[in-house]
């Protein structure tokens, strides 16, 4: 077979593979339409160790309501379950989820999951069936229309989605001019070691901090922001800035928050540039 006839197959493969699954989604038989969705209330946080490891996040207790029988079920969040819990504090509510008649196969998420569809796998397979035809064009007419197909279709997408960044930006700014700042602490530094397969190891540094806000809401958290000497910061006074309406966003310097949602929105500019760039070479070289 030649290139041509490859690509063909690959192109027909994936391209059934997007279509049992658009077919499975519009049945309502994916894993993501028979998921069962809760959302439950964290009750107890309990602080880590100084020291310790910082896999499985901060320990919680959860409590929901069993769909099933009513009752009020608690479980803690040990072991692999689902995202880690890296900002809690009493009565933040999480989302909870697991396969239909699997309740112990529970998993957490920051946030209440909206119910799903089922169609990342075969938007993914399209993905796949799109870069076949790339390729295939670019087998058949020249490789001019590689760079066309693959840069031309992320400018068109770059462009479209440039609106959304603007907005994004500027409702970040809005959040962020809106943060309060309340004193904190870091309360544990939490210390993770690896070994890569050549033998060398790596250590990870995470630092745990404890805020209050204004309303007396007391919050433990996994400090995400780089701080001088982490392993050196255990008992560090500081300032936390966080969002009145959600503890979860947080930070300890606003005016790098600021900086970071301006670069985003030029990053964004310069790549649509460099991809309308690569399509015109594309071409010209044809």
């Amino acid at each position: 077979m030649g290139w041509d006839e490859i690509l063909l197959v690959w192109c027909g493969l994936w391209a059934v593979v997007a279509l049992v699954g658009l077919g499975r989604s519009l049945a309502g038989v994916t894993a993501d339409q028979r998921k069962v969705r809760l959302t439950g209330r964290i009750v107890r946080v309990t602080e880590p160790r100084h020291g310790g490891s910082r896999k499985g996040g901060i320990p919680v207790v959860v409590r929901y309501r069993d769909p099933v029988s009513g009752e009020e079920v608690e479980v803690t969040n040990d072991g692999e379950r689902g995202e880690m819990i890296t900002v809690a504090w009493e009565g933040r509510e999480l989302g909870i989820g697991y396969p239909l008649g699997r309740p112990h196969a529970y998993r957490f998420s920051d946030a209440a999951e909206q119910p799903g569809r089922g169609l990342d796998r075969p938007a993914f397979a399209f993905f796949l069936v799109c870069a076949g035809l790339v390729a295939l064009a670019a087998v058949r007419w020249g490789w001019p229309w590689a760079l066309i197909g693959v840069a031309g279709s992320w400018a068109v997408a770059g462009i479209v989605l440039l609106p959304g960044a603007v907005r994004d930006k500027k409702a970040r700014l809005g959040r962020l001019a809106a943060l309060e700042a309340v004193p904190g602490r870091v309360v544990a530094v939490l210390r993770d070691v690896s070994v890569d397969e050549d033998g060398d190891t790596s250590t990870t540094i995470t630092p745990v901090l404890s805020f209050t806000t204004r309303d007396g809401t007391a919050v433990t958290a996994h400090c995400r922001n780089d701080l001088p000497g982490p392993p050196r910061t255990y008992g560090l006074e500081l300032t936390v800035h966080h969002d009145p309406s959600d503890p979860a966003v947080f930070m300890l310097d606003r005016s790098a928050g600021q900086r970071s949602a301006e670069r985003g929105v030029l990053y964004h500019v310069v790549m649509i540039v460099v991809l309308v760039a690569t399509t015109v070479a594309g071409v010209v070289l044809l």
